[in-house]
């Protein structure tokens, strides 16, 4: 418990204190947002954004390897393979999302990556997270992730390794490669105004530390298990130190979102909205929970999910349009809405998802007591 607090406090402390001085390093190096074309259809306010220090993601993915790593340390409790598995995530999708950012600020255009090289890099991230996630077992042979898909916990009629090893890893690793590249994009599409993603992620981040210490608290080898609870106990390994890292995160985001909420003084950029898209993926994989990531981070399906209605309902309709501009929060913006009300909603619209996935998390603990 002492490593959770100080973890949580120090990235806290990191991120509100260290952001200024982030924000006078990055304007000196010329990293300021940059706005598409003095066209874009959306809200003209945007565009008094321009030249706003960005890469702001670079912050909270410090203060959260600080928080981390300083917590586990002072509080007696090393590091384990999930919460490092946590942070490769974090670090490995925070890259490419800094070489998409990097690449807009040289050019002063907002075309970085393309989108298929985008993808190829978040492969090249997750497939080794899958890998690794499946090593490392414990004493009672349980390794960090498992070849299942899971919803509250592993589905056992749902196993990869059911069709053989070989194509059974294949399978398993496709599945990581689509969840990381799935949930990256949509937390990226889902940053499109100040504080929007970085206090939606604090909800989501926060349900999914609530989830992993409920794992801990009902763990197989909990020597304090009530016998009419092992029923429904959890066997997944390390829960304790998945808590961790999320409230290392979790602080950082607080942190970070003094200087990131309306009007804000600098953005998070690809590098910081993919990392939060890492977490999530590592999260869900690492506490048996993909299905259930649906609920509990379903504010960053709003957005993506709004793309594609747009999209297919164009093609359909032959021109017509379902929102006046997608993704969803632009729409808002088109239809009159201030940011900040934008914004504000849409935590509330993120609180309400996480606590219904929390609350669907523990029936179903419940249900099989």
């Amino acid at each position: 418990m002492r490593s959770l607090l100080a973890s949580a406090t120090i990235s806290l402390a990191f991120t509100l204190f260290l952001t200024p001085l982030f924000i006078r390093l990055f304007e000196r190096w010329g990293w300021g947002q940059v706005i598409r074309t003095p066209d874009d259809p959306a809200n003209p306010t945007h565009h008094a954004k321009r030249g706003t220090p960005t890469m702001g993601g670079i912050v909270f993915i410090l203060g959260t390897i600080v928080g981390y790593f300083a917590g586990t340390a002072g509080g007696g409790a090393p590091p384990s393979s999930s919460g490092l598995l946590v942070l490769w995530m974090m670090v490995g999708l925070g890259a490419v999302g800094f070489i998409d950012d990097y690449m807009k600020v040289r050019s002063q255009r907002s075309l970085g990556l393309s989108g298929w090289r985008k993808v190829i890099g978040q492969v090249l991230v997750a497939v080794p997270f899958g890998i690794l996630a499946l090593s490392f077992p414990n004493e009672r042979e349980t390794t960090p992730a498992s070849p299942y898909i899971s919803f509250f916990r592993d589905i056992p009629v749902l196993s990869f390794m059911a069709l053989g090893a070989v194509v059974g890893w294949i399978l398993y690793l496709v599945w990581v490669s689509f969840l990381s590249v799935a949930w990256s994009n949509a937390t990226n599409l889902t940053d499109g105004l100040d504080g929007l993603a970085t206090g939606s992620a604090i909800f989501t981040v926060s349900a999914y530390s609530l989830v992993t210490f409920w794992q801990f608290q009902q763990r197989c080898t909990s020597d304090a298990l009530v016998p009419a609870y092992y029923a429904a106990c959890f066997d997944t390994p390390e829960p304790m130190d998945l808590t961790i890292v999320a409230a290392s995160f979790v602080g950082a985001l607080v942190g970070f979102l003094w200087w990131n909420a309306p009007k804000a003084k600098i953005f998070m950029g690809d590098v910081g909205s993919m990392a939060i898209g890492g977490v999530l993926v590592a999260m869900s994989v690492l506490s048996r929970t993909e299905i259930l990531a649906i609920i509990v981070a379903g504010i960053f399906v709003i957005a993506p999910g709004s793309v594609v209605l747009q999209r297919y309902y164009f093609k359909l309709t032959g021109g017509k349009r379902l929102f006046l501009m997608s993704p969803f929060h632009h729409h808002l913006e088109m239809r009159g809405w201030p940011e900040i009300t934008i914004v504000v909603r849409l935590w509330i619209v993120a609180g309400m998802l996480a606590v219904t996935g929390v609350g669907l998390f523990y029936v179903s603990w419940l249900a099989l007591i």
